[in-house]
């Protein structure tokens, strides 16, 4: 590998603060209002221009795992901080009512809940412009400098150039583990085999029919994709249409990302760029489908593709627990609680998803030690980056756990702040305690 010598050069202290958090997806959302609310002062880094990571720079425009089939009903199991988005959102004419994700061969139900992009942008920054975070958008983190096992700043690029921001306590809300590894904390890439979740790139469609949809198109989209394999270049043979907030707009998932069968790595920029061109010719292909074979899609139009690919899976960290499929299949519960979680496992193999739904009550209570990176002594990490197995990602990597471990991070890090101890010497009652005055539902404890 050639290399070149960058030169020396003294790098600008641009900003202090008491908690300093990488990512503004779901889990950053909730880690920073939760901060802030208990005192500190939070500053948030996201490389876009808005909130919502995946939810809006995918444009995955829906809300998975905010519910659990609890005794056959199905409710709301993820509160706190996400409680004050669907309300911001509700007042915006930005939310659906939510709409059950059916369960095959044993299991309950779930829900999900559709919103529109452009309101969960709004919503999340009144939100936490109203907590009194401090948000720089356009700011790119891109290394950490170490003082022992404590990290004592991070590296930014900026459109004002390279800058450095030193904090007391880091959050790492990335996605990709990126603080996490640069830091030096152990972190798993896929299964043993290296294989990862394939990544899909959203697109949405508008003047559609949609009784039409609900009644013909949707329950035979799989037989729809099969009679058609012949006359389309359609890698992904099962896959979601989802009514949004407005009348005629629907989004698709339907794309699957790949090199020759085997899914692109998100962490690495060379199949970042190359998935972002893939993803959006196999949107034109699923839309010339779409347009052709489905019913209600006649008429219809590109109305837009995602600003970036949805990645589902890269880094995990590993963590002082590591939550499996089984802790989540048998709907386990742990002493640590900081939440819970009712989402199946999401497995996108190849060609297909395959969908594994709780049994038993419908939910799994969530270990404040998945949050806990081992070797790193002021860092803490939420979503789909936590430390799961790669069967236990395919659930815990949705929204609404990664606003219920958003929210229980943030607030550790303040406690641990407060008492000027690391996050895992915290009292872990203290910290369950505050998160249920705070409107969190973490089980029976």
């Amino acid at each position: 590998m050639k290399t070149i010598t960058e030169p020396a050069r003294e790098i600008e202290l641009a900003a202090e603060t008491e908690i300093l958090i990488i990512g503004g997806g779901p889990a950053g959302i909730a880690a920073a209002t939760a901060a802030a609310r208990c005192g500190g002062r939070v500053m948030l880094l996201e490389k876009y221009g808005f909130l919502g990571g995946m939810g809006t720079a995918a444009m995955v425009t829906n809300f998975c795992g905010l519910h659990a089939s609890i005794n056959g009903s199905i409710q709301q199991i993820i509160r706190g901080v996400a409680d004050d988005i669907l309300e911001r959102l509700d007042k915006l004419d930005g939310l659906r009512e939510p709409h059950p994700v059916r369960a095959t061969g044993g299991g309950h139900d779930v829900a999900a809940q559709a919103y529109d992009t452009s309101a969960y942008k709004m919503a999340t920054d009144d939100l936490l412009l109203s907590a009194g975070v401090d948000i720089r958008f356009h700011t790119f983190a891109v290394g950490a400098i170490m003082n022992g096992a404590r990290i004592d700043a991070v590296l930014v690029e900026t459109k004002s150039g390279r800058k450095a921001i030193k904090a007391e306590m880091f959050i790492d809300c990335s996605g990709d583990g990126d603080l996490a590894y640069w830091s030096g904390a152990d972190c798993v890439k896929g299964d043993h085999n290296g294989f990862m979740a394939y990544p899909t790139t959203m697109f949405r469609v508008a003047n559609v029919d949609d009784d039409k949809v609900h009644k013909e198109g949707k329950p035979n989209l799989s037989d729809l994709i099969a009679a058609a394999s012949k006359d389309y270049d359609l890698p992904r043979k099962t896959g979601v249409l989802g009514s949004q907030p407005h009348a005629g707009e629907w989004r698709v998932n339907l794309t699957q990302i790949s090199r020759d069968g085997t899914p692109i790595d998100g962490s690495d920029w060379n199949d970042l760029g190359f998935a972002e061109t893939e993803g959006r010719r196999q949107s034109q292909e699923y839309f010339r489908f779409l347009k052709d074979r489905v019913p209600g899609f006649e008429n219809s139009y590109l109305l837009e593709t995602a600003p970036q690919v949805g990645i589902r899976e890269t880094r995990r960290i590993v963590g002082e627990y590591v939550l499996s499929k089984d802790d989540i299949l048998s709907c386990r519960d742990f002493e640590g609680s900081i939440g819970c979680n009712g989402w199946p496992l999401e497995q996108h193999l190849k060609g297909s998803a395959k969908w594994t739904f709780l049994g038993g009550r419908g939910y799994h209570q969530i270990p404040y030690g998945t949050t806990l990176p081992k070797g790193v002594d002021n860092l803490l990490v939420a979503g789909r980056c936590a430390s799961t197995t790669p069967e236990g990602q395919a659930s815990l990597r949705v929204s609404g756990p990664c606003f219920a471990m958003g929210q229980a991070v943030g607030t550790a890090a303040e406690l641990a702040r407060q008492k000027g101890v690391t996050p895992t010497k915290i009292d872990v009652k203290v910290l369950q305690n505050k998160l249920v005055s705070d409107g969190a539902f973490i089980g029976d404890i």
